[in-house]
């Protein structure tokens, strides 16, 4: 596995050579640091006031080539533009299409300088926390902040770009003036909402997109979906090939995820229905909803390692085991027989293809449209959560068809059953099998299921990186002497356990919030259909009506915190506040006193599931900065590790309501809801002991 340093000398560009940042040079000087704060030749001072002098002459080199290049471009396209102006008076179709291709070798050479940019920023965050890791300080922090905040700050200019998007700016317009000439002189700013159709420019904003640190939406939600790309980007934007991208395929591949979710929730509110109409309590409702969380334990493992090799046959696999499934589910009714009932989950578990989901963006999608594509698979499963109790709460008949029934309990089965027959169908019709690269290949390439932009969550937050986590050695740690480190050290997990050995305990930290979260959430939405018609005696309706409310918070409540509350705190103080809120709404929900009353139920299943979602975006926002790079490739990567903490996180949560039933209905949530209270606080406690080494 090459080095960051040498992967950074074979990345850049030849002419340009003198002006990037210095990175050996500067490895060198932390190791002689080191030594000679060792033999007593330099105090820590000396050495924080030398290091901050050479990163201040090398940021400063970079930022002079930078506006040296942004004014010879902004040259390029004055020239440009007066010929545009003559030929507003005589167009001529020839000298049209040879000014757009000016503009776009404009473009094409902005991108150049964009990546030029991008990988010094990059360089800038190794070597600090290369500096942070050797002497055990938090000097990251100190220089980051006395210099980003500096009116004559230099540093800012590594990640505001001002200029650059002048010039952005400047190419966008011009171009979208030249593409239609037939009457029409309408500018991009009279027309805003008009997509602008030249690749250069779409790639011109992803490459801004990637450097400027603003959190929105869509990038808020993108990171739930934990897809990561390669840390270095290629110098200009990706292409992906024709075979290898295809937008049917990936619409299946959502729509894959909709409907898994849709099957997972669909029977949550008739569940406790069903098993009292097989003989068995209420409660095993618990098992009923839990034995798909059972398989899917298994199957994410299977399905991750069968995406290294395919995709349309574990997503044909998934379609089969998921329709018979439901068949089995359905046909427990008439057969009388909770057995039958219970196998049919398990299939249902064992079609979880959400592995092959996460890979299928992360290697098939192309880079521009990579985060459009990740918030899509997010939103999918929040609509699929949403639509699945709502579905179940609307199917409210009941008759017969020879000998099988059609009610409340079974529909669920057969709907499902011909969803995923009819997607069956579609997916053997339109789905493209994109080329598959060796394994070796694909390994080496870092392929994988975490998530994130490497810029926007690589730079801009974490370059304040401390000891605890940066005992996990980066990318050249081991090869200080030579550029390159053995195969075996850098390269993937290949077992659960040899993955788990690479966790520190930052990573141990997100992963036990984002089990009491999914622990937190199970609880309340199976337990629901029982407490309600416990306490208040809701129908199967409002039930499915209270469920389909909490899933369709999902999509605002992100769009709340990604546009304005993440801009506003750091992740930090939004992670501790959502805990307490999920606290809050913990304890609000006990029955301690009186009558337990509908609005104290909803309003703290209100506060406990909004607070969940929150925490579960930046949760997972700060588990993809701390997790290991070699958990980011391969089977066994940190998507697995995280998707198999929830979805263990559930099972233990829907045995615990079963278990919880042998003490009576009227003890089911206090019982309940004591194990969540439990690992809530252990969680609020975890996270302020490691605050200094999340942080």
């Amino acid at each position: 596995m090459v080095a960051f340093g040498k992967k950074l000398k074979e990345r850049q560009i030849q002419e340009w050579q003198g002006y990037y940042i210095n990175y050996k040079l500067m490895k060198k000087k932390v190791n002689q640091y080191a030594v000679q704060i060792q033999v007593g030749a330099l105090d820590r001072r000396h050495v924080l006031k030398d290091f901050s002098r050479m990163l201040d002459n090398q940021i400063e080199k970079i930022v002079l080539f930078l506006l040296e290049q942004q004014g010879l471009l902004a040259s390029r396209i004055e020239k440009l533009n007066e010929q545009q102006d003559s030929l507003q008076e005589q167009p001529e179709i020839s000298k049209i299409l040879e000014l757009r291709e000016a503009y776009r070798e404009v473009g094409s050479d902005l991108l150049k300088l964009l990546f030029f940019v991008e990988i010094n920023a990059i360089g800038l965050r190794k070597i600090l926390k290369k500096f942070d890791k050797r002497f055990g300080s938090r000097f990251t922090d100190h220089y980051v902040k006395t210099r980003a905040n500096h009116p004559y700050s230099q540093l800012q200019q590594v990640f505001k770009h001002v200029g650059v998007g002048a010039v952005v700016g400047a190419i966008s317009r011009n171009l979208a003036e030249l593409q239609d000439r037939q009457g029409s002189y309408l500018s991009i700013y009279d027309q805003p909402a008009l997509p602008l159709q030249d690749p250069v420019v779409d790639s011109l904003k992803s490459a801004v997109d990637r450097l400027t640190y603003s959190t929105n939406f869509l990038h808020f939600l993108a990171q739930h979906a934990l897809i990561m790309q390669e840390e270095l980007p290629p110098p200009v934007e990706e292409h992906v090939e024709d075979g290898k991208y295809h937008f049917m395929s990936l619409l299946l591949n959502l729509a894959n995820t909709f409907l898994y979710m849709v099957n997972t929730y669909i029977i949550v509110p008739t569940a406790d229905d069903y098993s009292m109409s097989l003989g068995a309590a209420a409660t095993v409702c618990g098992i009923i909803i839990g034995a798909m969380a059972v398989a899917q334990i298994f199957s994410s493992v299977y399905f991750s390692a069968w995406s290294n090799k395919s995709y349309f046959k574990p997503l044909l696999f998934s379609s089969i085991v998921l329709f018979l499934g439901n068949v089995l589910y359905a046909l427990a009714y008439d057969f009388k027989s909770i057995a039958i009932l219970l196998i049919g989950r398990l299939f249902c578990g064992l079609g979880s293809a959400r592995a092959v989901n996460r890979r299928y963006i992360s290697d098939c999608v192309p880079l521009r449209i990579r985060m459009q594509a990740s918030a899509g698979f997010v939103s999918a499963s929040a609509l699929g959560m949403a639509c699945g109790p709502a579905l179940g709460g609307l199917l409210q008949t009941n008759f017969k068809i020879y000998k099988l029934t059609f009610n409340e309990d079974t529909l669920p089965g057969w709907v499902m059953a011909l969803a995923w027959l009819v997607y069956l169908v579609w997916l053997w019709i339109s789905f493209r099998e994109p080329s598959h690269e060796t394994e070796e290949s694909h390994v080496s390439e870092g392929s994988n299921n975490v998530e994130a932009n490497t810029l926007e969550n690589g730079l801009a937050q974490p370059l304040l990186l401390t000891s605890e986590e940066n005992r996990q050695p980066d990318d050249d740690e081991e090869c200080d002497g030579s550029e390159e480190a053995p195969e075996e050290s850098r390269g993937p997990a290949t077992s659960i356990g040899s993955a788990y050995r690479l966790l520190t305990p930052s990573v141990k930290v997100q992963l036990l919030i984002y089990f009491m979260l999914k622990y937190a959430m199970e609880i309340l939405l199976s337990e629901s259909s029982v407490v309600t018609t416990y306490y208040f005696r809701w129908s199967t309706s409002t039930v499915a009506i209270f469920l389909a409310g909490l899933g369709l918070t999902v999509l605002p409540v992100n769009y709340f915190v990604g546009s304005y509350i993440s801009n506003m705190f750091q992740d930090r103080q939004i992670l501790l506040a959502s805990e307490i809120m999920v606290l809050l709404g913990v304890l609000f929900s006990f029955h301690v006193i009186g009558k337990y009353s509908v609005p104290q139920y909803v309003i703290s299943g209100l506060i406990m599931f909004v607070s969940a979602e929150v925490l579960e975006g930046v949760n997972l926002s700060l588990l993809s900065r701390v997790m290991s790079s070699r958990l980011s490739r391969g089977t066994y990567n940190g998507g697995l590790l995280s998707t198999e903490a929830g979805t263990i996180a559930r099972v233990i949560a829907d045995g615990t309501i079963t278990l919880a039933g042998y003490l009576g209905e009227s003890k089911l949530l206090n019982v309940t809801l004591l194990p969540s209270l439990v690992i809530c606080i252990a969680s609020i406690i975890a996270t302020c002991c490691t605050y200094n080494s999340l942080y």
